[in-house]
C-alpha cells in the first residue's frame, strides 16, 4: 500500500475485575497478550492509543473520553478472557466507528495432559481462563448489536497470520477512507454528452467519500499551457522516452504538442493540489480543441504517479481509481471492449489514459488518425494489465441516492490483443463471461470500471463497511 493519511486506531482489552484477587498472575498475563497485539499494529505504521485493560465501569467512562479526544478512527477490541458488555457498552455508545473485536486465543490448543497434571482446580481454572476469549464474545456481540454498532469479529490466535493477514486489511481501509477525506478530485470541461451513466450525484460523492470537488475551467488550463517553456517540454520529451516505448510513427510536431498539453496538466493539478482528475471536452476547433485532443500522454503519467485521470469524466470511476491507487494496486481506466465466447474471455480497455505502471510489457505511445466518438487525433497509448490476478471496481450510485462499491476479481491472461492505440487486455473470470456481464450489469454501474492488479475484494469489503455503504461482489 502506498503512503497515505496518518491515522490513530484505538485499542482496549477486556477482563473481569473480580478475577484477579482469585487468580494472581492472571491480570499481568493477559495484559501481556495485549501488548503482543499493540506492539503488532504499531508495526503497521498507525498511531495506536492503547488504553489498557479495561475491568469496570468507572474506567470504561474514561475509556471512551479519551478514543474521542485523541479522534481515533478504527477501535480493536480484544476479548483476553471473559468480560462483562458492562465494561463495553460505555465505550461504544457514542462512537460511531468502526469496531474489530479480536477474539485472539494465546495458542491454537491448550496442552491437555500438561493442564490436568496441575491437579489444583484452582490453578487449573486460572489456566482455562487464560484462554476461554471466545467465552464473552457472544456477548459483547449481542450489546454491539443492541447498540447498532459497526463492527466485525476475527477469530484465531494471536500470532496467526490469517489474522493478522485481516488485521492489515482493516487498517489499510481506514487509511484509504481517511486519504480520501483530504483528496482534492479536480473536474475539467463537462460530462460526454448523452453519457447519462456518468452523471454524478457531487453533493453525494462528497457526503460518502469525503473528498472535495475543485470545478476547473478549460481557460485556465490553456492559460497555464502558453507559459509552458521550451525547456520545460524537453524535460517531458525525456520522460515520455523513458516511460512511453515511443513509436517511430509519433511526428515530432504530435510528441511536442502532447509534452507541452502535459506540463500544463502538472503545473494545474500543482496548483489546485489534485489527487485525482476527471475530465472531456470537445471544443470546435481552436485552442481547446487543440489541447484536449493531446492530453492522454500527459493524464496517463499522472495516472502513473498517484493522481488517476477519468475519460469522459467519469467522476465516479475517478474516486475507484484512486481507491485502488491509494492500495498500491492501480487502477487502469476500462470499460468493456470485446467478449470471445470461444475462449470464455473478456477484453477491458479504453483510449486511454491507462495506468502505465501496472503495465504488461511496454507502453507504446502510438498516433492515432481519429479518436472514435470524439474530435480530432493525436497521441494515445497501447498496454496491457500486468498477467495475473486482477480486481474490477466500480463506484455505483442506486436509484435511491445511496452510494455502493461493485467489484469482481479476475485474471488478466496472455493473448492477443487488439492493436488499436488503447488500452485493452483480455480477463477470465472465476464464472462464464455470459453470466458475468449480466450480474455485473444488473448492478447498476456505469459503463467505465478501474482495474487494479492482485486479488483485493476482501480490503474493498472492509473499505465500503467502514464507510457505512453497501458492496457487492459478482465473483
Amino acid at each position: 500500500m502506498k503512503e497515505t493519511a496518518e491515522i490513530k486506531i484505538g485499542l482496549f482489552a477486556i477482563g473481569l475485575d473480580t478475577y484477579w484477587q482469585q487468580f494472581p498472575g492472571l491480570r499481568e498475563r493477559l495484559e501481556g497478550y495485549s501488548q503482543v497485539i499493540f506492539r503488532q499494529l504499531q508495526g503497521l505504521g498507525c498511531e495506536v492509543i492503547d488504553v489498557g485493560l479495561v475491568d469496570s465501569l468507572d474506567k470504561a467512562k474514561w475509556v471512551a473520553e479519551t478514543f474521542r479526544k485523541n479522534d481515533v478512527k478504527l477501535i480493536f477490541l480484544f476479548v483476553s478472557t471473559y468480560a462483562l458488555s458492562s465494561t463495553v457498552l460505555p465505550i461504544v455508545k457514542d462512537l460511531s466507528i468502526p469496531i474489530i473485536v479480536l477474539n485472539l486465543q494465546p495458542v491454537p490448543a491448550i496442552d491437555y495432559d500438561k493442564f490436568n497434571s496441575l491437579g489444583d482446580r484452582g490453578l487449573m481454572t486460572g489456566e482455562w481462563l487464560a484462554h476461554c476469549q471466545a467465552c464473552a464474545v457472544p456477548e459483547i456481540a449481542c450489546v454491539l448489536k443492541k447498540t447498532n454498532s459497526r463492527f466485525k469479529i476475527i477469530t484465531g490466535t494471536l500470532h496467526d497470520t490469517v489474522s493478522w493477514n485481516e488485521i492489515r486489511e482493516w487498517v489499510a481501509a481506514i487509511r484509504v477512507i481517511e486519504s480520501l477525506k483530504s483528496t482534492s478530485i479536480g473536474v475539467l470541461g463537462h460530462y460526454y454528452c448523452g453519457m447519462l451513466d456518468v452523471y454524478s450525484d457531487l453533493a453525494r460523492l462528497s457526503a460518502v467519500f469525503g473528498c472535495h470537488f475543485e470545478l476547473l475551467e478549460m481557460c485556465e488550463l490553456a492559460r497555464i499551457r502558453k507559459s509552458i517553456s521550451d525547456q520545460q517540454v524537453k524535460l517531458k520529451l525525456e520522460q515520455f522516452n523513458r516511460e512511453f516505448a515511443v513509436s517511430p510513427e509519433c511526428e515530432q510536431t504530435e510528441l511536442e504538442r502532447a509534452a507541452k498539453t502535459a506540463c500544463a496538466l502538472d503545473e494545474l493539478v500543482k496548483e489546485h493540489s489534485l489527487g485525482a482528475l476527471a475530465y472531456y471536452y470537445e471544443g470546435a476547433g481552436g485552442e481547446y480543441e487543440d489541447i484536449i485532443t493531446s492530453v492522454i500522454a500527459g493524464n496517463s503519467l499522472l495516472t502513473a504517479h498517484g493522481i488517476p485521470v477519468a475519460g469522459e469524466c467519469e467522476i465516479k470511476n475517478v474516486i475507484a481509481m484512486k481507491i485502488m491507487d491509494l492500495l498500491g494496486c492501480g487502477g487502469s481506466f476500462s470499460e468493456f471492449y470485446l467478449a470471445d465466447f470461444q475462449e470464455d474471455i473478456l477484453f477491458l480497455g479504453h483510449d486511454g489514459p491507462g495506468h502505465i505502471a501496472i503495465a504488461e510489457g511496454p507502453v507504446k505511445l502510438v498516433p492515432l488518425p481519429v479518436f472514435h466518438g470524439k474530435p480530432g487525433k493525436g497521441l494515445s497509448i497501447e498496454m496491457k494489465v500486468r498477467h495475473g490476478q486482477a480486481t474490477l471496481l466500480s463506484v455505483v450510485e442506486d436509484p435511491d441516492g445511496s452510494v455502493k462499491l461493485l467489484f469482481a476479481e479476475a485474471e488478466s491472461v496472455p493473448g492477443t490483443i487488439l492493436r488499436i492505440g488503447n488500452t485493452n487486455s483480455r480477463y477470465k473470470f472465476k464464472i462464464p463471461i455470459r453470466e458475468f456481464i449480466n450480474n455485473w450489469a444488473m448492478v447498476g454501474p456505469s459503463h467505465h470500471c478501474a482495474i487494479g492488479v492482485g486479488h483485493i475484494t476482501s480490503i474493498l469489503e472492509k473499505i465500503a463497511f467502514c464507510s457505512g455503504i453497501r458492496s457487492c461482489k459478482v465473483c
